[in-house]
């Protein structure tokens, strides 16, 4: 129930820093900034982003700016080990299912590393979801897939992928192996958007091919 609460308090944080950056609510946004801090204070590598926000919020006045810069500082490392933990659960199940025998393997791979992903992810924003916490987690998840367009990979996607030739020269099985990669990669980056404590502002929101761009080719790779 307190890992429940925990995530729940961590939605609560997204809606409300939403709402006070767009309404540029100074007050609004120094109270759910300091809240936004205590989610990491005990975590050690965090100190010297938590002391210059401390110092922030008393010194600038702009509640917008104040939310950037704490999104800058505080978000930034978490996101980029949530992409490394994306781009690696996209890479085992692209090779993973590619070399598997058997389809019911391939099936329980994907779904064992989209488990993992999320549950990383979680942990990575401050969450620690417990069995009910990772139940809703990932009924938040599949949610936020459904809204932004569902599991499927988008057109536009494919085309993409059929742009670099891919489709054209990988058998059967190594296409199967990139598709599950791409959609590990989906529900990664729909758990970021779930778990994240504030949205995507003042830094831009990752796409697939940011997050694993070895699957779409050689001009992925460069």
């Amino acid at each position: 129930m307190l890992a429940v609460s925990r995530q729940r308090a961590i939605a609560d944080l997204h809606i409300g820093l939403a709402a006070a950056r767009e309404a540029d609510d100074r007050d609004a946004a120094r109270r759910l900034v300091v809240e936004l801090t205590g989610l990491y204070d005990r975590r050690a590598d965090m100190a010297r982003a938590r002391t210059h926000l401390d110092e922030l919020t008393r010194e600038i006045v702009d509640g917008r700016d104040l939310i950037d810069i704490a999104e800058r500082a505080l978000m930034t490392p978490l996101d980029d080990a949530a992409r490394r933990e994306i781009a690696n659960a996209a890479k085992r199940v692209s090779l993973v299912t590619a070399i598997s025998p058997r389809a019911l393997l391939d099936v329980l791979f994907v779904i064992a590393q989209a488990v993992r992903v999320m549950r990383r992810i979680a942990e990575i924003y401050g969450g620690r979801p417990g069995l009910f916490g990772f139940i809703k987690l990932a009924r938040s998840v599949g949610a936020h897939i459904a809204i932004t367009g569902g599991m499927a990979v988008g057109d536009s996607l494919l085309q993409q992928v059929l742009g670099h030739g891919l489709a054209a020269k990988l058998s059967a099985r190594l296409g199967e192996g990139v598709l599950n990669g791409l959609l590990t990669a989906r529900v990664g980056l729909s758990a970021m958007a779930v778990c994240r404590p504030m949205p995507f502002a003042a830094t831009p929101a990752p796409g697939v091919k940011d997050v694993a761009p070895f699957l779409f080719g050689d001009k992925g790779r460069e």
